[in-house]
């Protein structure tokens, strides 16, 4: 019998692509779905979270101006990167929800499946949402989906992977720069899609995952005025609450509502519409 003791990792905080403790120092111990001990997390304080915001509004400009087909290369890798970790993404969302290795084998699945869904609508977006407007006059008038920029995203609590994919890929796809506050009770597969992210070519800030305690947390980012629109899937009962926070900075809000068809609708969530006008002939 061995004598020697593991490692243990402390999943740290995602943010400006670098691996980061809280700059309070804190941490707090996640167990598994019975209850056991799984894993020592960083729990993030609200400078951390003000510090991701600066990190995602200086990212977005750069993630915006390249091309919607090197976007949609770049959050491809993102699931070539998920494809090679499938077992290690499968066995903490089997711990955090659960559930038997196969069903957990399958969520991590169809999760890597949305981010080639998403990847693959980068430059079909424009096509869909946009259009060339009729008018009375000389002129061409088109309209083109442009992202509003940082967005705060209070991931789901209850699905681990799948869920927090939806809220993050869908307005990175579309062009903006996410500031992520993972499951409080189920981050560490957040945590580790967050840590493949700045390793697969995504841009340094564009998405940032932080842990912690959402009461503490949430009210800050749905409150900050630099951010430009809040994802409230995971605000639970306290969604009226964070949305009225939200309204002090007038941003967009997208409230939980479950059925199909809700991938596209976070595809169109956080984006605006602007509108060009070009002369015709002489």
């Amino acid at each position: 019998m061995s004598d020697r003791l593991d490692v243990r990792k402390t999943y740290k905080l995602v943010v400006k692509g670098a691996f980061v403790r809280s700059e309070s120092g804190r941490s707090y111990e996640v167990g598994d779905a019975s209850g056991a001990f799984w894993a020592n997390v960083a729990q993030a304080s609200r400078k951390d979270l003000r510090e991701a915001v600066v990190a995602a509004r200086a990212a977005q400009r750069s993630w915006w101006a390249a091309t919607a087909y090197n976007r949609g290369q770049v959050i491809y890798r993102l699931a070539e990167m998920a494809e090679a970790r499938r077992a290690e993404l499968a066995e903490h969302v089997a711990a955090a929800e659960g559930i038997a290795m196969a069903p957990a084998a399958d969520a991590v699945a169809s999760g890597i499946d949305r981010i080639v869904w998403y990847a693959g609508w980068t430059d079909k977006v424009a096509q869909v949402l946009g259009g060339a407007n009729p008018v009375a006059g000389p002129f061409f008038n088109f309209s083109l989906p442009v992202p509003c920029g940082v967005v705060g995203v209070l991931a789901p609590q209850d699905s681990s992977f799948t869920g927090f994919v939806d809220a993050v890929v869908a307005p990175i796809a579309t062009g903006n720069a996410v500031v992520a506050i993972a499951s409080e009770a189920r981050p560490t597969p957040a945590v580790l899609l967050g840590e493949m992210s700045a390793t697969a070519d995504l841009p340094g800030g564009v998405l940032n995952v932080l842990t912690g305690r959402t009461d503490e947390l949430a009210p800050v980012l749905c409150s900050h005025e630099d951010v430009d629109g809040v994802d409230l899937e995971g605000a639970g009962e306290r969604v009226g609450e964070l949305a009225r926070l939200a309204a002090g900075s007038i941003k967009r809000v997208l409230r939980p509502r479950p059925g199909a068809g809700e991938e596209l609708r976070r595809l169109r969530a956080f984006v605006e519409t602007a509108t060009v006008w070009h002369t015709i002939g002489q």
